[in-house]
């Protein structure tokens, strides 16, 4: 498993992959991925798989703040982050909840700031009058 954290230009936003390789997801048809970000909701987000058996999804997030998650295998199975930037105590279970942390780093907003603007295009009228 791993995260992937990529900030916006302005530092606001942060862009996370979360990823479940093949053998995190022990040979798992579906996996889910419930949190702070969409209310722990364990059918909202979903992986998708690919052809070298790992699963991702990308969720862009509000950067300067930590947010809990777990993933879910299959509808049963609830899996930690094995990559995930720290472990705290669930409120609700004898176990641990994964976090990402997205609060850029220096290095983070210097890289965050090389990144050129994202260039904004028009649509030209075909039909001109």
């Amino acid at each position: 498993m791993a995260l992937k954290k990529v900030y916006s230009a302005d530092a606001t936003k942060c862009k996370v992959t979360f990823i479940v390789e093949k053998e995190a997801a022990q040979d798992a048809a579906t996996v889910s991925l419930a949190g702070d970000f969409n209310s722990w909701s364990s059918t909202e987000t979903h992986l998708k798989k690919s052809k070298d058996g790992s699963f991702s999804v990308t969720l862009e997030l509000d950067a300067g703040k930590e947010y809990q998650y777990r993933y879910l295998m299959d509808g049963k199975r609830w899996e930690n982050d094995w990559k995930a930037d720290k472990y705290i105590p669930a409120p609700f279970s004898n176990t641990d909840n994964s976090v990402v942390i997205c609060i850029p780093s220096e290095t983070d907003l210097k890289a965050a700031a090389k990144k050129p603007a994202a260039k904004k295009t028009t649509k030209k009228s075909a039909a001109k009058k």
